[in-house]
């Protein structure tokens, strides 16, 4: 699985950002699909994921009711919609897959990564 990330940019507090990940390779249906973000001088952290089928998702407490997974595999692309953006969630982002059937919640759970975008929230 080849995973391509797009959509960061600057934006002000209180602002929404979409990004997208597009994947290629094996059978993109089969896997699990993660979102993670690394903040400068911190370790990567656990934003969301979303199940092989669409159907489940789990978020992390500091983003809980402000962002959205999902998933369309017709076009192989997983988005994640960030909503009343805050400074704290200036990060670069990653998405990642994972052929786990549990919920993955570390990063050595995930077997493939995105390049990562830059998403920066201003005060």
């Amino acid at each position: 699985v080849q995973l391509q990330a797009s959509g960061g940019g600057l934006v002000q507090a209180g602002g929404s950002l979409r990004l997208s990940c597009a994947a290629s390779g094996r059978i993109f249906s089969s896997y699990a699909m993660g979102w993670f973000r690394q903040a400068p001088g911190q370790e990567r952290e656990f934003v969301g994921s979303i199940s092989w089928n669409g159907r489940s998702t789990v978020y992390a407490d500091s983003v809980k009711g402000r962002f959205t997974i999902s998933r369309d595999s017709d076009k192989n692309t997983v988005s994640l919609l960030m909503n009343s953006l805050k400074p704290e969630d200036t990060a670069v982002y990653y998405c990642a897959a994972t052929i786990l059937t549990g919920w993955a919640l570390k990063v050595y759970e995930y077997d493939y990564w995105g390049q990562g975008t830059q998403v920066t929230v201003s005060s």
